[in-house]
């Protein structure tokens, strides 16, 4: 699928519904989705997005998922069976996460809180430690464990899988992930 920088812009302010099933253990918190991802209604499904990579690499998911034509039946099925939800801070799409303006973050912060407690993970990761500085107002916050919970959940901050992010690496994803998924409770695999 392709589309041009006018089709994408018309997905500008769009939403995109929660990944959440039954069961979750781990829900995984983006900043906002990007245009790419409302137009194909997965998350972090742009090309170049390392949150899928670093899954795979972490052993948390079996397989690969490649989410940029939209979910697969069993990609969703197979993050529903692990334990896996994936929202967002702020729910509306903007072409970078840096048009955001402090208080859509904090907005979206508190949203995330009720959120929280209305999914019942054991673990919140929000993948952005920027973003949650001035979502939660914690502004010398460090990646890893935080000593509050969000919604009732543990509370990790890991870094943005978004290729923007050059420093982070999808080794260096991988390995904060699994930390947050075995804190979670999920059972890790082998990592490939």
């Amino acid at each position: 699928m392709t589309l041009s920088r006018t089709e994408l812009e018309t997905f500008r302010g769009a939403t995109l519904p929660d990944l959440v099933g039954p069961e979750v253990k781990l829900l995984f918190v983006g900043i906002n989705p990007g245009l790419w991802t409302a137009a194909v209604q997965a998350h972090f499904a742009k090309r170049g997005n390392r949150f899928y990579p670093a899954l795979y690499r972490a052993g948390i998911t079996d397989w690969l998922i490649d989410a940029s034509a939209g979910y697969r039946p069993e990609d969703l099925e197979h993050l529903e069976q692990r334990g896996l939800g994936i929202t967002n801070v702020v729910p509306i799409t903007t072409a970078r996460a840096d048009e955001l303006t402090v208080d859509q973050l904090v907005a979206g912060g508190q949203a995330l809180v009720r959120r929280s407690r209305r999914i019942g993970p054991a673990v919140v990761a929000v993948l952005g430690v920027t973003a949650y500085r001035a979502a939660f107002g914690r502004p010398k916050a460090a990646a890893g464990r935080q000593p509050e919970t969000l919604g009732g959940a543990e509370l990790w901050v890991a870094p943005n899988p978004s290729g923007l992010n050059a420093h982070a690496q999808v080794a260096d994803l991988a390995a904060a992930y699994r930390e947050i998924a075995v804190a979670a409770g999920i059972t890790v695999l082998p990592q490939p």
